[in-house]
This record gives structure tokens, C-alpha cells and sequence, in this order.
């Protein structure tokens, strides 16, 4: 039996994704299961990996991209006894998901309640990890407090605002015009990164400032960020998009500056997220997060913006949306 998936042939720009089909089926190996992909996701993450800039990812190209996926265990391999065949589970890959197919070790993979949308729950697996971690397992944000994000209307934004709606948390969103009503529908104060200085606009707003801010952008965006922070604040960096897209920065040296902040005597404090590193040094944690994540989406707590579904064979495209920050919410790729 065939199976078609994406590989990237090279690193580079979007066309060097490639549509291909295989002749058979992969095999699961000693503890492995083989799963039926059912959903997967696009994500900036996607793109830095395609661009070769992503630090967790030392595979060269040919290899199939794609960070999360959902889908049904369709085979057990030797030894595995913690799933069935029809179960539905769930997995950040990291790369791999852009596929029809894949096997996985059943000690990464998570059971998906039957009730839950596959589609919103892979909407879950990072952009809401992300935000559930930084907020909970990083800055450490009580009830009340106070928080500006960057992005704030695109998919990792708008589950930081729908989970700090839970804290009570006041929160300050940086976005272009257009999307200024997406975070106002979630409890943000919207904030025009294109008209208005942000700093300016932090301090007019609450003048100590604030207790975290949560920024992907990167470059000299580091450095403004840490300047909206009341003392006793935190700063999380979790992306360099600057630098990924070519508009200055470099990833090893901001890197560097911002554990360098936390050695200057200035009474605040920065911290850099990586999902993967976190699951690498927590495993536990990344299940323990995403069952309760399960758990808010089952009570109707939390609720996926989910932008558009596409077939795997438009990745090309996708990327380029994602490239443009045309996106508001997640897309979704329905691969089976």
C-alpha cells in the first residue's frame, strides 16, 4: 500500500517542499507504533526548520517537516502494550508529521479523548503548549498580574490570551490594525506595532510597566521588550523572527545577550523558551500539560482559532501565508 508525504529536498525557500508517494507503508520498529495521520498543523516553526535555522533540528534535507500531529494507531509494533489499533493519539514530532503515515515510540505519544475535535487538538500540541508553559512553567504568573504579547493575533497570541483570560491577567497585545478586533475578542488591549511605540504605549497604559512580556520577534524587539518590564518582571523569548526572515539579529548572539541580562544588576529578569528543550530536560511535564490542556478544551475553556484547512499538496503556499503573517488563528492540514 502507498502513502504519500512532504519532503524538503534542500534548505531554502517554500518551493523546496516536494510532494511525494511511497511505495509501502513504514514499518513500526521495537516499541513503536505506526500511526494514521489524520491532522497536522503549519507553524513558523515549520518554516525556520525548512529554512535550516532551527537550532533543535540537526537532520539534513531529504526529511519530512511537520511539528504535531493527531491521528489513529494503526499498527503495534514489537513490545508496544501502552495503546490499541483505532486509538486516537497525539504527538509534537518536531519533524515527520507531513506525512500520511508515521511511527512513533509509544512512550512520546499521549491518548486523545474521543470527544475532542481532532483538528482542535492539534491546535494544542505547540501553539497552546507554548503559551500554557511560558505562562505557567517559565514566567510563573499568578492571578491579576499584568502581560504584554508580541504577535498577539497570531496562533501562539491568541492561546496566551485565551489562557491568561483564565488568570484575570491584563494584557497588552502588539498587532497590525487589521487584527486589532481578534485581540480585543480575546480580552487584549491591542497594541499598533506599525504606528505606535510600544514602550511608549506600555508605560502610558500602566505606568510601572508590566510583569512578563512574551516575544518572538527578536533583535533589537529584545531589547524594547525589556523595557516595558515593572522591576521583578520577566522577559520570555521564545522565537527569532527577525532573524529567520532576514531583518536583522542573529540567533547564537541573542541568545547569549539575553542570558547575559540576567548576570546586570537591573532587577529583572529574561528567560528563553524552547518547547523542545523543555520536553527534553521535563518529558513529564509536556504529557502533564497537554492532558490538562485536553481538559480545558473538553470544559469549553479554551477555544482553537483555527484560520483555514488545507490538503497537504498547498504546503507551498501555506508557507508563504505564514511567511506574509497573513494568518490569524492556526492552520490545519487534513492529511487523512
Amino acid at each position: 500500500m502507498s502513502y504519500k508525504r512532504i519532503i524538503i529536498t534542500d534548505f531554502g525557500e517554500p518551493e523546496v517542499m516536494q510532494l511525494i508517494e511511497e511505495k509501502t507503508l513504514p514499518e513500526p520498529k521495537l516499541g513503536e507504533v505506526r500511526i494514521k495521520v489524520l491532522k497536522t498543523s503549519a507553524n513558523f516553526t515549520d518554516v525556520m526548520i525548512r529554512k535550516g535555522k532551527y537550532p533543535d533540528v540537526k537532520d539534513k534535507p531529504p526529511f519530512t517537516p511537520g511539528y504535531d500531529m493527531v491521528g489513529f494507531v494503526d499498527k503495534l509494533g514489537e513490545g508496544s502494550t501502552e495503546f490499541q489499533v483505532g486509538d486516537k493519539v497525539a504527538d509534537m514530532t518536531v519533524i515527520g508529521a507531513y506525512s500520511e503515515y508515521i511511527c512513533l515510540s509509544e512512550k512520546k505519544l499521549t491518548l486523545v479523548p474521543d470527544n475532542i475535535d481532532s483538528s482542535e487538538a492539534v491546535t494544542l500540541i505547540l501553539s497552546y503548549m507554548t503559551a500554557y508553559q511560558m505562562l505557567h512553567r517559565i514566567a510563573k504568573i499568578s492571578e491579576g498580574k499584568t502581560i504584554l504579547i508580541h504577535g498577539a493575533a497570531g496562533a501562539v497570541g491568541i492561546a496566551m490570551l485565551q489562557l491568561g483570560k483564565l488568570l484575570n491577567l491584563k494584557m497588552y497585545g502588539t498587532a497590525s490594525k487589521s487584527k486589532h478586533a481578534i485581540v480585543t475578542k480575546y480580552g487584549g488591549i491591542p497594541i499598533d506595532y506599525k504606528s505606535e511605540d510600544f514602550v511608549k504605549r506600555v508605560h502610558e497604559l500602566s505606568s510601572e510597566g508590566v510583569d512578563a512580556v512574551f516575544d518572538p520577534i527578536g533583535g533589537e524587539n529584545f531589547k524594547k521588550s525589556f523595557k516595558t518590564l515593572k522591576p521583578g518582571g520577566i522577559l520570555v523569548a521564545f522565537g527569532f523572527y527577525n532573524a529567520v526572515m532576514g531583518k536583522g539579529g542573529n540567533i547564537p548572539f541573542e541568545f547569549m545577550k539575553i542570558l547575559l541580562w540576567n548576570i546586570l544588576p537591573n532587577s529583572r529578569k529574561s528567560s528563553f523558551y524552547s518547547i523542545g528543550g523543555l520536553r527534553e530536560k521535563h518529558p513529564e511535564w509536556f504529557k502533564e500539560d497537554l492532558i490538562n490542556l485536553f481538559q480545558l478544551l473538553e470544559n469549553g475553556d479554551i477555544k482553537p482559532e483555527i484560520a483555514n484547512h488545507f490538503t497537504l499538496d498547498k504546503v507551498i503556499e501555506v508557507h508563504y501565508k505564514i511567511e506574509n503573517a497573513e494568518i490569524e488563528g492556526k492552520i490545519v492540514f487534513d492529511v487523512s
